[in-house]
């Protein structure tokens, strides 16, 4: 909860962007997998507003991006509407800003009289204005900018008025694009350093980075806020997952609460050794992750053989689920140790031993497919051997 005392806050929000809805995940070669996390960004929206309603806020902000194009399926645009239907929040607007991945386009799922608009209730309002400007309670007023293309090179803040003087209201601001401090990075709709302080506003809401995080980092008055995306996309994203809660109080003070929200967390290993990939296997967190896993080990033909079966346990067959939910698994990086197969082929027939000698030969090879080809068939000869005997 906010550290300010109840009775003195006089408005709450919930910020929220970055759903991308309708992304696809074509590194996830199973269409099941990839699937899997295209649908999670729909169903954390169920999480999103459960939280605004138990908190009670008195507005929703969604700072853009909210669909990963500006076309998006009605697969993708019903289950927002869906949501906000069945909420009854007639005292509780909800604000939904174009971002550049979803901008504001003449025929874009924004556009007055799409589908999308038709179908939302009357207190979800698109910003399909430039400044748009609406009052919120307790003498608040919101102020937001939409991304009317997909890339530009303008400060959005900037269409946003500066306080008067004797404007004694709290003021809100609401943009999407890149910030300064991203090194490195070519910004695009760059937000300034200073746009809270040079607009006079009490809280700059914005969308486009996928981690939460505040803006410069060391500052935190007034605060200019990326909530991050509520279900991570990728594996670099640094603190996705959230949303954030909004606190201001009778002297215009905001205070920032992260809530999380995300269902899969996005991991990645390196496996080095049979110890490190039996812990792996003993986890019983796994069934919400999305791990990343690539194996580098050189081992005898038992351990490999073992080695094999936990990546099965771990990934899963046609015939049953694996322990982790989304799994990339590089495993080719497993090795066969040749230098003593033969210890654990002596059951084998006299052609069949030599016939490991030549494959220990071919193993050594220095072409890596025909290497790779060799120990393979060198464990099938060990399989053999072990059911020999």
């Amino acid at each position: 909860m906010s550290t300010q005392p109840e009775e003195d806050i006089v408005l709450k929000l919930l910020h929220t962007a970055d759903w991308h809805l309708g992304r696809r995940f074509p590194s996830f070669l199973r269409e099941d997998l990839e699937r899997k996390l295209t649908l999670a960004r729909v169903d954390v929206l169920e999480r999103i507003f459960g939280l605004a309603e138990r908190h009670g806020v008195h507005a929703v902000l969604c700072a853009g991006d909210l669909f990963d194009d500006p076309l998006p399926l009605s697969e993708w645009w019903e289950p927002v509407v869906e949501q906000l239907r069945k909420r009854a929040w007639k005292e509780r607007p909800v604000f939904l800003l174009p971002g550049n991945h979803d901008p504001l386009l003449p025929d874009s799922i924004w556009a007055e009289g799409s589908k999308l608009r038709r179908a939302l209730p009357s207190w979800v309002h698109v910003v399909d204005k430039v400044p748009f400007e609406v009052e919120l309670p307790s003498n608040a007023v919101l102020y937001a900018v939409p991304c009317m293309s997909k890339a530009g090179q303008r400060d959005p803040t900037e269409l946003i008025p500066r306080r008067e003087p004797g404007d004694e209201r709290i003021r809100i601001g609401m943009v999407h694009g890149s910030t300064f401090d991203i090194p490195d990075c070519q910004t695009n709709f760059p937000i300034s350093r200073d746009a809270a302080i040079d607009r006079g506003l009490d809280y700059l809401a914005i969308g486009d980075t996928h981690g939460f995080r505040f803006v410069p980092p060391d500052r935190r008055e007034p605060p200019t806020v990326y909530p991050g995306t509520p279900e991570p996309t990728a594996f670099d994203e640094k603190d996705p997952g959230k949303v954030a809660l909004v606190f201001v109080n009778r002297r215009r003070k905001a205070t920032v609460q992260p809530e999380t929200v995300a269902t899969w967390t996005w991991e990645e290993h390196i496996v080095a050794s049979m110890a490190a990939l039996r812990q792996l296997r003993t986890r019983t967190d796994l069934e919400r992750r999305v791990l990343r896993l690539r194996v580098e080990m050189c081992v005898p033909a038992p351990e490999y053989e073992e080695a094999e079966r936990l990546l099965e346990d771990l990934e899963g067959t046609m015939a049953k689920h694996g322990r982790v939910g989304v799994l990339q698994l590089d495993s080719a990086g497993l090795r066969l140790e040749t230098a003593t197969i033969d210890n654990y082929c002596t059951d084998l027939p006299d052609v069949l031993q030599c016939a490991v000698r030549r494959l220990r030969a071919e193993a050594d090879a220095q072409d890596p497919e025909r290497a790779q080809v060799a120990r393979r068939a060198l464990f099938h000869l060990y399989q053999v051997s072990r059911k020999a005997s």
